[in-house]
């Protein structure tokens, strides 16, 4: 198995959480020559992708694959966070990371809940 095989087998609404992760932070690739911001989310992206597929191959698919964007994005959130005098909101460029920042933060909180639970003993996806 494969890990999109499993998360297809998930509903609809957190399958469709999954597409919007991949899709937004993806999507950074359209601001990275105008924004320093931007290839920071990309360079995060992409070792998201390698790490969450080692993860993946070491535990399956467990609870524990949180780990990869908490590593990855609470780093990144804090770069953004203090960078958020120069993102500016009326710019094509700023609102794409306002809209990444809230979607990475609201996924942080279910992947600290997730390790959490994990580490309690809840091995489940």
């Amino acid at each position: 198995m494969d890990m999109m095989a499993d998360i297809a087998r998930e509903g609809p609404l957190l399958q469709g959480w999954v597409y919007w992760l991949m899709i937004i932070n993806t999507a950074s690739i359209l601001f990275v020559i105008h924004r320093v911001e931007a290839r920071w989310v990309l360079a995060a992206w992409v070792a998201n992708a390698f790490l969450m597929g080692f993860l993946y191959d070491t535990f399956g698919y467990t609870r524990i694959l949180g780990l990869s964007h908490i590593i990855l994005w609470t780093p990144l959130l804090v770069y953004l966070w203090r960078r958020r005098s120069e993102i500016d909101g009326s710019s094509w460029g700023g609102r794409y990371l306002w809209v990444l920042f809230i979607t990475n933060f609201v996924s942080l909180v279910f992947d600290y809940v997730d390790l959490a639970r994990y580490f309690m003993g809840d091995q489940a996806a």
